[in-house]
């Protein structure tokens, strides 16, 4: 299992879509949410993605598909 530090980016169309839901279905991925900042028009969020790293690769592949912006942090939490 690998366990990354992810920044998820979502434009203003994807605010109200459940794609962190989607990924759980999809690829058996499990989201643990570290911070987060959603507003009208744009959100992020900071999370670990929990899976195998196939299972992980596939999903963040999927999220920038879906128009995500997917962006490792690596050991890193921001502020």
């Amino acid at each position: 299992m690998t366990r990354p530090h992810v920044k998820l980016t979502f434009p203003e169309d994807l605010i109200r879509t459940p794609v962190l839901a989607e990924i759980v279905r999809r690829f058996d991925v499990a989201p643990n949410i570290r911070r987060a900042a959603v507003e009208e028009h744009s959100g992020w969020i900071i999370c670990d993605l929990e899976g195998t790293p196939e299972q992980v690769a596939e999903a963040t592949t999927w999220l920038r598909t879906q128009g995500v912006g997917v962006d490792l942090l690596g050991d890193v939490l921001e502020s």
